[in-house]
């Protein structure tokens, strides 16, 4: 059964999530249904990252196997056009191989979080963007961030629920940027702990409007515990932008 990776791009706002849930219509189930005409089964795509409801994506990853061989640009357009009525895209299909996994052969992942800082509406984004009316501090809040860059227990901004083993993780980005009202905040790890890039940003908004100092931040990194989370930044200011594979992506 070939194997074919998807790059896919969607508007999380309609979906409980990447995830099939029983509470509502989820990215995954409505790739299935569009991909099941050329012999997917349920459950078999599988993608890099299970992001939440609500949230984004411009490159997220998936990998499924169908019965039998089609050309790549053949799956993608077929799968497009059963998607229609649903805000989401396969933007490039490729085989690959058996062994490759989207989640687990990922080697990094890069998320974009938006911010509008203004005291006006986000009228054409409302639903892709956190509107934050206080002024806020770009160069304070990038400044500060170098304390979440490397490997440290992230417990602080990991969400009660999250399943993963560890609290350990290794940051290798935070950047924040400013563009006359937009606030843009690029962050890339191997892997991120649930909710992890959304307790990180709305903890270091507390250092833009001057609620917190960076030591705050710091300290709140330091005492590994969830009580010290800033906030957790909504959903719908957060993407995931695009996953790394090696060059040989087994």
């Amino acid at each position: 059964m070939p194997r074919y990776k998807l790059t896919i791009e969607y508007d999380g706002t309609p979906f409980v999530g990447w995830q099939r849930q029983a509470n509502g219509l989820a990215v995954q189930q409505v790739l299935e249904e569009a991909a099941a005409p050329l012999g997917c089964r349920l459950n078999s795509l599988r993608g890099a990252g299970r992001t939440d409801a609500g949230v984004h994506a411009t490159g997220q990853v998936a990998h499924l196997d169908l019965v039998k061989a089609y050309r790549t640009d053949s799956v993608r357009d077929a799968i497009n056009a059963r998607l229609a009525g649903h805000p989401v895209a396969i933007v490039a299909a490729e085989i690959v191989p058996p062994e490759f996994e989207a989640r687990f052969s990922a080697k990094r992942r890069h998320y974009r979080y938006r911010i509008v800082n203004r005291r006006a509406p986000a009228a054409l984004d409302a639903a892709r963007v956190w509107l934050v009316k206080r002024p806020l501090d770009a160069e304070a809040m990038h400044a500060a961030a170098r304390h979440l860059l490397g490997m440290h227990d992230f417990s602080t901004f990991r969400d009660s629920e999250c399943q993963a083993s560890s609290p350990i993780r290794t940051l290798d980005r935070f950047d924040v940027t400013r563009v006359g009202d937009a606030i843009d905040i690029e962050v890339s790890a191997q892997s991120f702990l649930h909710r992890q890039v959304r307790s990180m940003v709305g903890s270091v908004e507390h250092v833009g409007s001057g609620r917190w100092s960076a030591a705050d931040l710091k300290a709140a990194l330091d005492a590994a515990d969830r009580r010290r989370c800033g906030q957790v930044a909504p959903a719908a200011g957060l993407y995931l932008e695009r996953v790394d594979y090696p060059v040989n992506p087994a």
